[in-house]
């Protein structure tokens, strides 16, 4: 049994019962590049979580630096508990808007709500049901965000059986995602095919391009974004190292995702055209989990925000190729370690309100 079909066979009693996969004719999760109306994020106040008040003030100094980049091209609000917000207040710029509300951790691509539109100007909150990524993490108040905002915007929740995060949309019918966070017992039940008919129908896609991925390696058992993206309907772009390093598993993944992805089609039936950007060796951090991922960047209007990592050639490399791929926006390079060193990236702290089409 392989990997793949061996992580898709766990099952788990997580949302046997509790909700049925919903009809939602027309609705589906844009591109990231589409149009926004604004971003969302989270301000981190648990102390547990990061264990002092060093590394916290590190993170939040980082949140603020992605926050006061992004709202130089779209406006941002910015989740904060009330006894947080004077922590806040002298770090953001005018562009980035508070609204209070009970926040434990910074991750609002997962535990934020993920938009959907029917086309005809309509937007709605598809449930994801973060649950700390198999309840590693205390999500008592993180669990409760996605609603808590679709409620305040006053759009309709759409309920689905499916636990997130890490997925990736073309916003023409693909999604891609690793099987190690969908398929695993600390998320979701059943079967292979279950699975994807629940997620595809949660995004409003038709077609669900499965790589292998890494179970247990990291918190969140490895999310699509830290290593593959969709540019735009046909094209992918990947990060990867020079080779596959003996005993490392997120090299090997790397290249397995690789594979299938010259191997894939889209919904359209096309072959996915692959850009590659390279791996950074020569980063700042000494910290031995450190997550250096060009390819987890955020598009928003008129401006991708990626990582630079103390890599002069690579981060030279990755800017220009970036460039290149979006030519119509500015790419703006931050230094993010602090955020690396707890496992994530740009990307995982964002959202985006797509802009509804009248």
């Amino acid at each position: 049994m392989n990997k793949q079909n061996f992580i898709f066979g766990a099952t788990t009693a997580m949302l046997a019962g509790k909700v049925k996969a919903q009809a939602r004719p027309g609705y589906f999760m844009p591109l990231e590049s589409a149009p926004h109306l604004r971003t969302f994020m989270q301000w981190p106040s648990d102390l547990e979580t990061y264990g002092n008040a060093d590394d916290l003030a590190a993170m939040r100094q980082k949140i603020a630096l992605i926050a006061n980049a992004i709202a130089k091209f779209e406006p941002v609000v910015l989740l904060c508990s009330d006894d947080q917000i004077q922590s806040a207040k002298p770090l953001i710029s005018s562009g980035v808007e508070i609204w209070p509300w009970p926040v434990q951790d910074l991750w609002c691509r997962d535990s934020g709500p993920t938009f959907v539109v029917d086309g005809t100007g309509n937007v709605a909150a598809s449930e994801l049901n973060f649950n700390g990524w198999g309840d590693k993490q205390t999500h008592t108040e993180d669990s409760k965000i996605a609603r808590a905002v679709a409620t305040k915007l006053g759009f309709e929740i759409l309920e689905n059986a499916v636990v997130g995060g890490g997925v990736e949309v073309d916003g023409a019918g693909t999604a891609l995602a690793h099987a190690s966070c969908w398929g695993n017992a600390n998320r979701n039940a059943g079967s292979k095919a279950e699975i994807e008919k629940n997620l595809l129908s949660a995004l409003g896609a038709e077609k669900m391009i499965w790589a292998p991925g890494v179970a247990g390696a990291d918190i969140t058992d490895y999310h699509i974004d830290a290593l593959a993206r969709f540019v735009k309907p046909g094209q992918v772009v990947i990060q990867l190292p020079k080779k596959i390093i003996d005993g490392d598993p997120w090299s090997a993944a790397a290249y397995e995702t690789y594979e299938v992805l010259k191997k894939a089609t889209d919904a359209q039936g096309r072959k996915l055209e692959i850009v590659v950007l390279p791996e950074p060796i020569d980063v700042r951090s000494l910290d031995e989990d450190f997550v250096s991922s060009y390819v987890n960047y955020y598009v928003c209007n008129g401006a991708v925000v990626s990582a630079e990592f103390g890599d002069d050639k690579t981060d030279e490399e990755a800017h220009k190729i970036l460039s290149q791929l979006y030519p119509t926006r500015k790419i703006v390079s931050l230094n993010m370690d602090a955020i690396g060193e707890s496992g994530g990236g740009i990307h995982y702290a964002t959202q985006q309100q797509p802009l509804a089409k009248a």
